[in-house]
């Protein structure tokens, strides 16, 4: 049975509360510690804190067996510094096992102690902690940071900074010719091995049809149309455009009707996952060969709506913000708000959405757990006339400035001295995205789900 800490201090161990950190320090790890740290110290923080990992850590497993687990203090430590460092579970075992004050931090003596976490078990046990509850326990240390602010004097009422970016996914430029070839090398290169552990015939040479696929691609990519005034040369360049396309595309279809019949023989051995796999290749091959057989050959318009920008990580959205030399970006909106002290009180992801889609919703959403929010501030891409209604509802004061000619009552509004002040320090929010980014929010992480379901995303302990 898990238990959250073991009351009894071992020889050698330091007291959480006497470790030592340098507050001179500007690196990420001690900054990370120190807020670990005073979270322990701190009776009732803790105490919610534990309670939250009690409730969502407990294992059914480790009960019928009686294997103590891990202690849920570990976990919270060792998911809180991977989170805020924003890095990968290799460094977090280096971490685990070689830096003293994180050791200290997990419960271990200076000396003696030579207890190793296994990258597999810092997986196992770090990865349950959801983004539900890393959320519920973001709130609670929010809270606690208000409740220090309001012993300093400061004001109760909350005034927020609402904006978007994008969290870009690990993706390669999409272009219908390349998400194609990347389909037919996974459908290749998995009926081959497939059929090389089962012992089926048919995929013998599936490396070298690899290589012809990817030479036929590359001719794709070099053929160009003419720009000649002669009529002429201009139409013996599109019959050439047309002819390397179509021989693509035969041996695209080719290799398509060949992993089916393999797929067959597949599920008639009873092998489901390996089945599933090459349908979800088998279907991104097909809809590319129809997108590229309608863009080029019959020369018709593919809505944006039915293109995929990846096909391992088909919820990349093609973005256009308008920003100066960033044309477009690849990925999914994040859009955060935070409060005057810093604290960033809710976020959510927009999968499919644009600003002015989610305004209404952030405000309503971070006022049911801060109701103290009673101004916020946006950029004219959250602007909408519902949203200027509908806010004016449920914020005193609304900083969301009109798109286009403003009226008379609307330039009242907008050059008051209150609108001003609260337009000039709304640029602060690009400072807390920036630090989201350092963060590790640059990229956004691609879960070995074969595209069934949407990634999760919490930006807790980050505020």
């Amino acid at each position: 049975m898990r238990i959250v800490k073991h009351p009894q201090s071992s020889f050698g161990q330091v007291n959480i509360a006497d470790i030592h950190i340098d507050p001179r320090s500007r690196d990420d790890i001690p900054a990370v510690l120190k807020g670990l740290q005073y979270i322990y110290v701190s009776v009732d923080i803790r105490n919610k804190v534990f309670a939250l990992l009690e409730t969502s850590l407990s294992s059914k497993t480790k009960n019928e067996t009686g294997r103590p687990g891990m202690e849920l203090w570990k976990v919270f430590v060792l998911a809180t510094l991977k989170l805020g460092l924003g890095c990968d579970y290799d460094r977090l075992q280096e971490l685990a096992n070689q830096h003293n004050t994180v050791r200290q931090m997990l419960g271990h003596s200076s000396w003696e102690d030579t207890e190793q976490y296994a990258l597999q078990t810092l997986i196992d046990n770090v990865s349950k902690l959801k983004p539900n509850v890393l959320a519920q326990v973001n709130h609670v240390v929010v809270e606690a940071g208000h409740e220090l602010l309001k012993k300093k004097s400061c004001t109760p009422i909350l005034k927020g900074r609402c904006d978007s970016f994008v969290l870009e996914t690990h993706v390669h430029y999409p272009t219908d010719t390349n998400l194609l070839w990347d389909a037919l090398r996974k459908l290749i290169k998995q009926a081959g091995r497939a059929c090389e552990d089962n012992g089926i015939a048919g995929w013998r040479q599936y490396q070298y049809n690899c290589k012809q696929v990817k030479k036929l691609f590359r001719r794709t990519q070099k053929v160009r149309y003419s720009n000649s005034k002669n009529e002429q040369k201009r139409e013996e360049k599109i019959q050439q455009v047309h002819t390397t396309y179509r021989a693509y595309l035969d041996v695209a279809q080719f290799y398509v009707n060949k992993g089916k019949q393999t797929q067959k023989t597949l599920a008639a051995r009873g092998h489901v996952v390996q089945v599933m796999l090459l349908s979800q290749w088998i279907a991104a091959a097909e809809r590319q060969i129809d997108q590229i057989d309608k863009r080029v050959l019959q020369d018709k318009v593919i809505p944006h709506e039915q293109k995929v920008f990846s096909i391992f990580e088909p919820h990349t959205e093609w973005i256009c913000k308008g920003k100066a030399g960033v044309p477009q970006e690849l990925g999914v909106r994040v859009c955060i708000l935070e409060d005057q002290y810093q604290f960033i009180l809710h976020h959510q992801v927009m999968w499919q959405n644009t600003d002015d889609k989610v305004a209404v919703s952030m405000v309503a959403q971070t006022q049911e757990r801060h109701p103290q929010l009673r101004q916020c501030s946006f950029d004219k891409g959250f602007h909408s006339p519902e949203n200027q209604r509908h806010l004016g509802e449920l914020l005193d004061n609304v900083i969301l400035p009109k798109k286009g000619r403003l009226s008379q009552i609307d330039k009242a509004r907008e050059y008051s001295d209150a609108f001003i002040s609260a337009r000039h320090q709304h640029s602060a929010v690009e400072s807390c995205i920036n630090n989201l980014e350092h963060r590790g929010l640059d990229r956004c992480c691609n879960f070995p789900n074969y595209g069934l379901t949407k990634p999760h995303f919490s930006l807790s302990f980050l505020s």
